[in-house]
C-alpha cells in the first residue's frame, strides 16, 4: 500500500498546562496568537495563522508528562480516511477511528513506536490558509 501523500507538516502541538488562564494570556498576549475555538473551560486553541496550539487543563494528579499529543496536518477530510487505511495497514495502533468535529475538523490518533499519541487531522482554518482545503475554489 502506497502512503496517501504529503502531510502538510506538523503544526499542530498539544499540551497540559496547570494555569489554563496563565498558558493562554502567555501565548496571546506575549506571543501574538489568537483564540481559534474554546470548546470548554478546560481547553482553549490558539492559532498564529499557519499552526494550532491546545491547551487543556491538567488533571490535578497529572504531574510529569505534559505532552498531550503532535499533529499532523492533511489537506482534506477524506485524506484523514485514506491515512488511518494506510497506517492501520502497516500495524500502527489506531486509538481511535476517524471522526469529524464539532469545529468542522476531521482526524483520528494513533501510537508512534515510542508510544507517542499522534493525531493525523484535517483542520479547515489551515488547509484555506494554506490554499489547500475543501472551501478553496480556486483549485
Amino acid at each position: 500500500m502506497q502512503r496517501p501523500g504529503p502531510t502538510s507538516g506538523m503544526r499542530h502541538v498539544a499540551i497540559f498546562v496547570k494555569d489554563l488562564e496563565a498558558s493562554e494570556q502567555f501565548f496571546v498576549d506575549l506571543m501574538g496568537m489568537q483564540v481559534e475555538w474554546r470548546p470548554d473551560p478546560d481547553n482553549v486553541y490558539l492559532t498564529s495563522g499557519n499552526d494550532n496550539l491546545a491547551l487543556h487543563r491538567a488533571p490535578i494528579e497529572r504531574q510529569v508528562d505534559r505532552l498531550d499529543h503532535i499533529g499532523f496536518f492533511i489537506q482534506t477530510p477524506e485524506l484523514v480516511d485514506a491515512w488511518s487505511n494506510f497506517l492501520s495497514a502497516h500495524q500502527v495502533e489506531l486509538l481511535t477511528q476517524p471522526r469529524t468535529h464539532r469545529d468542522g475538523a476531521r482526524s483520528f490518533y494513533c501510537l508512534d513506536p515510542s508510544g507517542i499519541k499522534v493525531q493525523i487531522i484535517y483542520h479547515p482554518p489551515i488547509a484555506i490558509n494554506d490554499g489547500l482545503g475543501l472551501e478553496d475554489s480556486s483549485r
